[in-house]
């Protein structure tokens, strides 16, 4: 097993035992986003959490809640969930099949009323809460937008609309609230289609996109004037944001946050096609791409791009899949803490994908049952791990100290 502790941080770190009897959590108050700088708002975003696979799945068309095998959750699952130790939870909402035709796309007040009652129950456990736009690639077809501009002002109205009625449910909701625009718009090659061809114009669109819904928040009122927002870049990608991502114009001082995920590399966080990862991994089981440098290296362009210029920055999603093999899990834990370490101090919060998966391998990231609350697999040591990288604040406790303490024969120095 691969060494990832600290002594000291295990001492402080917060312990919980799941109950599996009814009970309500004592409602509380999120102190919501806030800050300063950059490192402050990330630092009150703390650990955060997504409901994967949950509002945000569908069924031939139509979001349903428990499509992709999740149950329905409850109020005690999000008072588990903070009990647990995250402080914020990002809710993925996909709308397809729950709005009408133009002009209104009036949505399905049932629907709405749904996602707002998810929203109480995070509000009520005292997390802070993420709602975006999310699997809807079926209306917001950038693709066709890019070449086509009435397609791309449809779209726009579409979109406007959209929001327009998110942000007036919720605007007298507080400052532990946040909206994101979308989620990982593309044109179906990942960063890798006509976006790389077209002269930038998908990339316009993007941000002609995430205007609309800056104008269209901000023009609802209320304690939407100034909301934080979580803006993305074109496919959430840390690299395109470098390339033609313009931060919207924004009536609000210092509220937009700039959105990416974060998932390097694939073949060992997704797709599990390694098993070990990192300077003390075998180099026959790691990807060839994606160790702690180029963490460094990713998380470094977005700290010179835009913390170090005031702007904050999350990862909206970030995490790795669950191994059956002892020694696969234990690379992956030191995965988690390290990036979950190098995002506080390049000064952005991490939110784990947690997409309900109870197996292991490809897309198996779950460490909650959704139902019961009950953790999945390991998931106790996964939450360690990213508790200790983004609560502890022992000045001997750095990102240097996680790498020296990786060693394939789990014996601390």
């Amino acid at each position: 097993m691969i060494v990832v502790g600290l002594a000291l941080a295990l001492a402080v770190s917060i312990l919980w035992v799941v109950g599996m009897g009814k009970k309500d959590c004592a409602e509380k108050t999120s102190p919501g986003v806030r800050g300063e700088t950059p490192y402050e708002v990330a630092a009150s975003l703390g650990l955060g959490w997504n409901l994967g696979n949950q509002l945000d799945a569908f069924r031939d068309g139509v979001a349903e809640e428990t499509a992709w095998g999740n149950a329905s959750v409850t109020q005690e699952f999000f008072c588990r969930l903070a009990s647990a130790g995250f402080t914020s939870v990002r809710i993925p909402v996909t709308w397809m099949g729950h709005f009408g035709g133009a002009p209104d796309y009036i949505i399905d007040s049932d629907y709405m009323s749904r996602v707002a009652e998810v929203v109480n129950y995070a509000e009520k456990a005292g997390l802070n809460v993420l709602v975006n736009v999310h699997h809807d690639g079926s209306w917001l077809d950038i693709k066709k937008a890019a070449v086509d501009e009435k397609v791309n002002e449809r779209i726009k109205v579409q979109l406007k609309a959209i929001w327009t009625q998110i942000a007036e449910r919720f605007k007298e909701k507080g400052n532990f609230l946040v909206f994101e625009a979308m989620n990982e718009i593309h044109d179906g090659g990942w960063g890798w289609g006509d976006n790389r061809k077209d002269g930038g114009r998908q990339y316009a669109v993007m941000n002609e996109w995430n205007q609309t819904f800056v104008d269209a928040v901000r023009a609802t009122g209320g304690n939407n004037t100034d909301r934080y927002l979580g803006i993305p870049p074109y496919v959430t990608n840390i690299d395109i944001a470098m390339e033609d991502f313009v931060l919207p114009e924004d009536v609000a001082d210092n509220r937009l946050m700039v959105a990416v995920h974060f998932y390097d590399p694939v073949e060992f966080a997704l797709n599990a096609t390694c098993s070990e990862w990192g300077h003390a991994a075998d180099p026959a089981k790691k990807a060839h791409w994606g160790d702690e440098n180029n963490v460094r290296a990713q998380f470094g362009k977005m700290k010179s791009a835009f913390v170090d210029k005031g702007i904050p920055v999350y990862l909206g999603e970030m995490g790795c899949v669950h191994y059956d093999d002892a020694r696969a899990e234990s690379f992956r834990l030191y995965y988690l803490e390290y990036v979950c370490k190098a995002a506080k101090d390049y000064g952005m919060a991490p939110f784990y994908w947690d997409n309900g998966g109870t197996g292991s391998g490809t897309e198996m990231s779950g460490l909650f049952n959704r139902g019961t609350g009950e953790l999945l697999n390991n998931a106790q040591e996964v939450i360690d791990v990213m508790k200790r990288a983004i609560f502890t604040e022992d000045e001997s406790y750095t990102l240097q100290w996680v790498y020296d303490h990786c060693t394939p024969s789990g014996k601390e120095d």
